[in-house]
Formats: C-alpha cells, sequence, structure tokens
C-alpha cells in the first residue's frame, strides 16, 4: 500500500486501472415510486437538505455548495457528521470526446423526496445529467449518484473529474472544550481505490471512493472555493457511453471523529450495501407515513401533514457519545434546544414519534442536569459535543415539564412516570425561586428575545400555570396527592392572577410584560425607536400615545403594558388559562397581527404594505411571520371552539408550505431562516390530532378520549392508526344527509374509549340506541360505528 498525504497546493498524482464492474442498483429505484415535489425555478439558489439521523447534507437547490449559514460563519452547509463537519460539498466536471473536463452548470430542476433529492442539469453535449443523494439512517456516510444519459445518436467518450470540498471542522462551540480546526491533508490508497482525509490535529477522518474505476486522484482547486481549513481531492474517471444508454456512477463519502479504521468500513459498508441500507430507510419512511395518517377533503393540509412528519424525522440528531434527539433546524441551529423541544415533543406525539419524543426528553434532560447541577432548569441550547449555550429561560422549563407530562399520557410506561415526576418536582422548585420580589410571577427571559425586555413575561406565567397542573397529574400518577393538590391550587390561583392582573381591557388583550413606571416608559420608549427605524408609522402613534397616558399617571406599583402585541400574548389561550370571555375577544385582537402566512412575532412590526402584496419581499426577523406563533394562534382558536379560525391559520401555513424548499416549510414565513424547523410539528399536527380529531390519550389507564371538534369544511375526514402506547386508534368521519357516520378501530381489544358525541343519544351498529346524559359514550372492542 502507498500512502501519500496531500497539503496543498502540491499536486500528487496516483493512477490505477482496475476491471472491477460497478454496482447496478439505481438510487433513483429507490425513490420513483416515493412521494415528490418538485422546486420552483426561483429558489434554485436556495437551500435544500438530505438528512440521515448521523449525517446529513446542506446545499443549494441548484445542485452547487455556496459557503452559507451565519452560526459558524459560512460553514453550516455541506456535509455535516456531528459533532464535526465532512466536506464544504462536492462538485463533478465533465469532458467529452477529448475536450477539456469543464464544471458542470447549476441545475435547471430539482426534486425534494422524503428520503432523497434530484438535481438536473443543462444538456452537456447531448448528455443528460441527473444528480440523486441519499443518506442512509444509522451510518456516518452518503450516497451520491451521477446519472449520464447519452440523448444522442453516437458513442460519447466522457471523463468525469468528481471534486471532493474536504473540510473537516469542529461544530460550534468547540473553542469551549479548547479544541481548534488544524489544516486537512489526504492521501490516495491506490489499491482499494479510497481517498483518506485527516485533520491535522484532530482525530477526525474522512474517507471517499466509487463503484466506478478511478484513473488518478489530484490534490487541486476544484469547481467551487470555500473557507475553511479544507482541501479539494479531484478523482478522475473515464468510460465510453453508448448511444441511448445511461451511465450510473456514485461516490460514497464516509466520515468517523474517532478513528480512520470505523471511516474506512463505513465506506466499504456503504459501498457493498447501499441497496440495503436505503432499501431499510424506504421502508421506515413507509411505516412512518402508515401511522398517525390524515386523510381529508383538503389535499393541501394532507400533504403539508404529511411532509411536516418528514421534515421532523430529518431532524433527528443521533450522536452516540451526547446522546439521541430532535434538533432545531437546519442549516443554523442542527443542535438541540430545550425551549424549541417543549412544543415539539408534542408535535412527535402527535405524529406517533412516540420512541423519538422519549430519547429526545432523555437528551435534553441529561444536559440540563448536567449543565444547572441538577436544579430542575431546563437548557435553552446545547451544540452536538454536549456543550450548553444558554442554561435556559424562564419559559423553557414549565413548557418542557408540560412536554413530559404529555409523553406519559401517550406512551404510559411507569418507567417514564419514575424519570419525569422529580424532573418535574425540581423544575417547579427551581422556577418559583426566580420570583424575586414574592408576588408570584418569576422575573426573567421568556420566548421574546428584545433587548430589556427580562421582566415578568406572560408567557412565562402562562406556561408556570400550565406546568403547575403537568407536574399535578405527574404527582397524582405516582400517588403523591399533597403535592398534586398543592400545585393544583397555584395553577387555579395563577388563572384568577392571568385574568385579572394581566388582562388590559383597554387594548382587548392579555398583557406582554408588567414592570414598574420607571422599566415601562424605558421599554415603551425603546419600541418608539424600533417602530420609527422600520418605518411603522401606525405603531409609533400607538406607542407615543401609550407613553404619554402612563407619564401622566406615574404609580409604584407593578402593572400590565401591552406594547409590542407580541405573539406570546395570546399563550393564556394556548394554556386554556384564560376566561372564555377575554379569550374570544384577544383572539378577536390577534387578527390584527397576522397577514396571509400567519402571525408576526412582534405585532409592531406589522406592514400593511406586505400584508396586500402579491409577490412576498425579503425580510430579516424583523418583521418576521413564524409558523410557532401561527400554530399557537391555531391552538387557542380550537381550545375555545373557533375551530374554522384554528383551520384558517392552518391554511396560512399551507401558504408558506413548498414555497421555497420544496416539500418543507421554513421558520420564518415564507422563506427565511431555517429550512426545516422542528416547532412547525408542534403548529401542523396538534391542531389536528389533539383538537380537530380531540385525542385526550391516557395510555398508562388504557383510556382515550375522543371528541371530534372538525372544520366546517370537511365533509370526510380519518386519522388512521394513530399510536397511543401499545395500542392504535383509528377514527374516521363522514357526514351523510345532516348525520355524522363516525367508525372508530382499535388494534388491542381491552382499552376503552370515550367517544364525546355532545348529543345524548347516539346509533350504534351492535347496540341499537344508546343514551348518554352527559354526551360521553364508552366502546370496547376492536370496531365499532356511531351515528348521531
Amino acid at each position: 500500500m502507498i500512502r501519500s498525504y496531500y497539503s496543498f497546493p502540491f499536486l500528487v498524482v496516483f493512477f490505477v486501472f482496475s476491471c472491477n464492474e460497478p454496482a447496478t442498483d439505481q438510487l433513483v429505484d429507490y425513490l420513483k415510486s416515493s412521494a415528490a415535489i418538485e422546486g420552483s425555478e426561483s429558489y434554485l439558489a436556495s437551500p435544500y437538505v438530505a438528512a440521515g439521523d448521523r449525517v446529513y447534507i446542506v446545499g443549494h437547490q441548484d445542485g452547487t455548495f455556496p459557503d452559507l449559514g451565519w452560526h459558524v460563519q459560512n460553514e453550516m452547509g455541506g456535509i455535516w457528521d456531528h459533532p464535526i463537519k465532512l466536506m464544504d460539498g462536492y462538485t463533478l466536471s465533465i469532458g467529452i470526446d477529448g475536450e477539456a473536463a469543464e464544471c458542470l452548470p447549476p441545475a435547471e430542476t430539482f426534486v425534494n423526496f422524503p428520503i432523497g433529492n434530484q438535481h438536473t442539469y443543462p444538456l452537456v453535449s447531448g448528455l443528460l445529467i441527473d444528480r440523486f443523494q441519499i443518506v442512509p439512517d444509522g451510518v456516518e456516510g452518503v450516497v451520491i449518484e451521477y446519472q449520464i444519459e447519452n440523448n444522442t445518436d453516437q458513442a460519447k467518450d466522457v471523463v468525469l473529474q468528481f471534486g471532493s470540498m474536504i473540510d473537516l471542522r469542529p461544530v460550534w462551540l468547540a473553542e469551549r472544550q479548547k479544541i481548534l480546526d488544524g489544516k486537512d491533508i489526504f492521501y490516495y490508497d491506490m489499491e482499494q481505490q479510497l481517498i483518506h482525509a485527516k485533520d491535522s490535529l484532530n482525530p477526525w477522518f474522512l474517507t471517499i471512493s466509487s463503484d466506478f474505476p478511478i484513473k488518478h486522484v489530484t490534490a487541486g482547486i476544484g469547481c467551487q472555493p470555500h473557507a475553511g481549513n479544507g482541501i479539494d481531492a479531484m478523482m478522475t474517471q473515464e468510460f465510453s457511453i453508448d448511444a441511448g444508454s445511461i451511465q450510473p456512477v456514485r461516490y460514497f463519502v464516509a466520515g468517523s471523529y474517532q478513528s480512520s479504521a470505523e471511516a474506512t468500513t463505513t465506506n466499504q459498508l456503504l459501498k457493498s450495501s447501499y441497496g440495503n441500507l436505503i432499501s431499510a430507510k424506504t421502508r421506515r419512511y413507509e411505516q412512518l407515513q402508515q401511522r398517525n395518517t390524515l386523510v381529508t377533503d383538503d389535499d393541501g393540509i394532507n400533504q403539508m401533514y404529511e411532509w411536516v412528519r418528514y421534515n421532523t424525522d430529518w431532524l433527528m440528531r443521533d450522536v452516540p457519545e451526547v446522546g439521541r434527539g430532535l434538533s432545531a433546524g437546519i442549516p443554523d441551529y442542527p443542535w438541540w434546544f430545550g425551549t424549541d423541544n417543549g412544543y415539539a415533543i408534542e408535535g412527535m406525539l402527535a405524529y406517533g414519534m412516540l420512541e423519538e419524543a422519549v430519547s429526545t426528553i432523555d437528551l435534553i434532560t441529561r444536559l440540563s442536569d448536567d449543565a444547572n447541577d441538577n436544579s430542575g432548569q431546563i437548557m435553552h441550547e446545547a451544540s452536538t459535543n454536549g456543550v450548553v449555550f444558554n442554561p435556559g429561560n424562564l419559559n423553557t422549563t414549565p413548557k418542557f415539564i408540560h412536554a413530559m407530562w404529555q409523553t406519559y399520557r401517550w406512551v404510559g410506561s411507569d418507567s417514564l412516570l419514575i424519570d419525569y415526576w422529580p424532573i418535574a418536582q425540581r423544575g417547579v422548585e427551581w422556577i418559583e425561586h426566580q420570583d424575586k420580589d414574592g408576588n408570584g410571577y418569576p422575573d426573567g427571559p421568556g420566548m421574546m428575545e428584545i433587548d430589556g425586555l427580562h421582566t415578568e413575561m406572560i408567557d412565562v406565567i402562562a406556561y408556570l400555570e400550565q406546568g403547575y397542573r403537568a407536574a399535578a397529574y405527574l404527582a397524582y400518577a405516582v400517588g403523591e396527592t399533597v403535592m398534586a393538590d398543592i400545585y393544583l391550587r397555584k395553577s387555579a390561583l395563577l388563572i384568577k392572577k392571568i385574568n385579572s392582573e394581566w388582562w388590559v381591557e383597554d387594548f382587548q388583550s392579555f398583557a406582554d410584560f408588567r414592570s414598574d413606571h420607571k422599566q415601562a416608559v424605558e421599554l415603551i420608549e425603546a419600541a418608539i425607536v424600533r417602530s420609527d427605524t422600520i418605518n411603522k408609522p401606525w405603531s409609533v402613534e400607538e406607542l407615543q400615545s401609550t407613553l404619554l397616558e402612563i407619564k401622566g399617571n406615574p404609580t409604584k406599583e407593578t402593572s400590565g403594558y401591552v406594547v409590542h402585541h407580541n405573539w406570546v400574548v395570546n399563550t393564556p389561550m394556548e394554556t386554556g388559562s384564560a376566561d372564555s370571555e377575554k379569550a374570544l375577544l384577544a383572539l378577536g385582537t390577534a387578527q390584527k397581527y397576522h397577514n396571509r402566512f400567519g402571525m408576526f412575532v412582534t405585532g409592531i412590526d406589522r406592514d400593511e404594505a406586505q400584508e396586500q402584496a402579491t409577490q412576498w419581499k425579503a425580510f430579516s426577523y424583523v418583521g418576521a411571520v413564524m409558523t410557532l406563533p401561527t400554530g399557537v394562534q391555531a391552538i387557542a382558536a380550537a381550545n375555545y371552539g373557533q375551530v374554522d379560525l384554528a383551520y384558517a391559520y392552518l391554511k396560512n401555513l399551507e401558504n408558506s408550505f413548498s414555497y421555497a424548499l420544496p416539500g418543507s416549510m421554513y421558520e420564518v414565513s415564507p422563506d427565511f431562516g431555517m429550512i426545516a424547523q422542528a416547532w412547525n410539528a408542534y403548529a401542523v399536527a396538534v391542531p389536528v390530532v389533539m383538537h380537530f380529531f380531540g385525542i385526550q390519550p391516557d395510555a398508562a389507564n388504557k383510556t382515550v378520549r375522543v371528541k371530534l371538534n372538525l372544520p366546517s369544511q370537511w365533509e370526510t375526514a380519518s386519522l388512521e392508526r394513530v399510536r397511543i402506547g401499545e395500542n392504535q386508534l383509528t377514527i374516521r368521519f363522514e357526514l351523510i344527509g345532516g348525520k355524522r357516520n363516525v367508525t372508530l378501530i382499535q388494534t388491542v381489544a381491552d382499552w376503552k374509549i370515550m367517544f364525546d358525541a355532545q348529543v345524548n343519544q347516539i346509533q350504534t351498529s351492535e347496540d341499537g340506541l344508546i343514551n348518554s346524559p352527559e354526551g360521553i359514550f364508552v366502546l370496547t372492542g376492536n370496531r365499532q360505528e356511531i351515528t348521531y
């Protein structure tokens, strides 16, 4: 074996000739029967992702790999094997009939599939070139395939040059571990036809091979410059392609942050068994699609619901040395958040991703305990190397307690209850200690990241009330009835105070925050500057009026203020703690702060011209409409019987679906921020599963309550094979002649289904007419048809 390390700019060439025949399985064969969505030409120069749970690829839909991202500046694209990056991307040059190889032009079409992607390039001398990439599960590698089709009537001699943009580097916050990024080097193993690369300062390794004979490998400058300490390895291959024939050429990229042997073994596995690995991924996605499946009259909602499930799966990050859990977003937040998962875990449960929810909670709580000395505080953000950046905002802990309670309801495992109860108890104690003035309201930052807005926040209080209820239910489940009663009393007191001390009648809204007079003046003056800077004259006028009023009525007491019209003012409706009268008024007020894509994050950023636009204009986080606030608003509306309004918010979300990345929904609507975002599962699946179909599980007691509250537009709707513990429940609805026909099917016959028909008579398929004064009908057995 000959080894020689390459360190750019030196060029060394090794020649090898092989009689090995390339494999015949084509990646397109695994994709052609799958769901697929084609992208738009106007967004070809924007990101896509191909993801497995260990490795993912981020590039542009036109097939290029420009430097992108800001969290690690210009380094968030390419191929990542957390906690390291492997490559900035890859390119292909092609020479035909003796011509020098030239870089492929940008792709002209992009098609997204649940498990991979396809790029189609413009014709090159009569050759049609498609590129496919699929990332298998459970391995640190990717499979890339170029299909070259000769559309001419003559054979063509072809030279390919595959450019590997090697860039082995650490993830965000590595500097806290005293890890530095070294220069990358590589050598070519002629015997194995395998490129080996290594970071010169760290045990990070990369291997690259092909199933087609390699003529030689050089170090050089590829088709795209790229940032970092990387080096390009240029792999050259030659062949002849007959008229009318197709030649696939595959490349296998494998990495390891531990050893060269691991990277080599993974590469060999990919090369020999990529068909089996991809088949396994395909089967898993089929199973994913076949549970908690939505079928309604609305094809657009059906498709969005299905693909957001796939988006969620793309975000699962498995770093065995740290843990397995749902990351927040790609490309700039591919690590773990307690805050985001406080929402997203409920979405995973609604999608039937029970194991993923459990492993995510396990990871977040372990990272939190390590960072916060077992205080009960749930951390906000941690990198995939295990380093916690933010130990946690105040809203994070109570929201996460609620997510744990929901997980126990859906899974029903005693072991989860034993694990979750002490975490919840410590979490409640921790947040109560953040109440600096003893008025029952913890002081500190919530969801809104606005300078200076770290006082008493409405979302913190609403989620604390929700957290008290969740902790109480966990306490009852473990037999701690005294603690449960204490928590419920605290919940009831907060509900009373939210509806009295936080309600601002003049604005028909709950307050953004509570503070003393001096701090309120400072925050309003800052908001005026913000509004004036972004040219929102209506907001400046309103804020100046508010400022004049409170300056004229100084008080020493803390009071509630409506200043930013932040989406968090709707959290009392999201949690159900608002009384009905105030909730309906606040839901009406909230409609002033949305457009066709959903809810503005900060209401004072509302732009009337933007709301009327037919062509969306570029914008940033200032003036943002986000999927999470829109989902929160849908849940809030559904909580108070406004199901058609909730449905309208889902239709707002649909306007963002596939807008930029086909099959995905951006963090900021419709085309800014993360291209896939964890909390979108909360925004889409929770309103559908837990509110429209009204599923309230109690898996531990083998009981499920169902209360349908479907949008009036749906005459038929079904939710198939909903996973609840060991059971699966199917609900099918059909409106026939003014009567509702519902079929309930479960796989485990001894569970009790409590169907709330909201009427006191119901016709069943077996027992004739049944009466129930409460409108609750208890059904057992595997199948029951009811009409009412």
